[in-house]
């Protein structure tokens, strides 16, 4: 799912039109902002239920293409990382 169908979900979702539309779109992206701002500046996001976004450090590497066989070698980088909340691992393992 996408930002935009995640949107539209909502937006079927708002019964009787209690929402308007805008408002719905603006909170959205107003919400994934502020995540993308905060796991950038290194903060910790933890949503209960749902599960913890942070950054991970990975170090520079060699790496072995496994097609080719080539040798490359992978820079240092910052990953964002998403572990599962308890509620919803449970959720999926049903």
């Amino acid at each position: 799912m996408n930002k935009s169908e995640l949107i539209n979900n909502l937006i079927l979702e708002n019964k009787n039109n209690k929402i308007s539309v805008n408002i719905i779109k603006n909170t959205v992206k107003e919400i994934l902002y502020c995540m993308t701002l905060n796991i950038s500046q290194g903060h910790r996001i933890e949503i209960r239920g749902f599960g913890v976004f942070s950054l991970y450090y990975r170090s520079a590497r060699i790496y072995l293409h496994p097609k080719t066989g080539n040798i490359l070698r992978l820079k240092s980088q910052y990953i964002t990382y998403f572990k599962l909340g308890k509620k919803f691992r449970e959720k999926i393992n049903i």
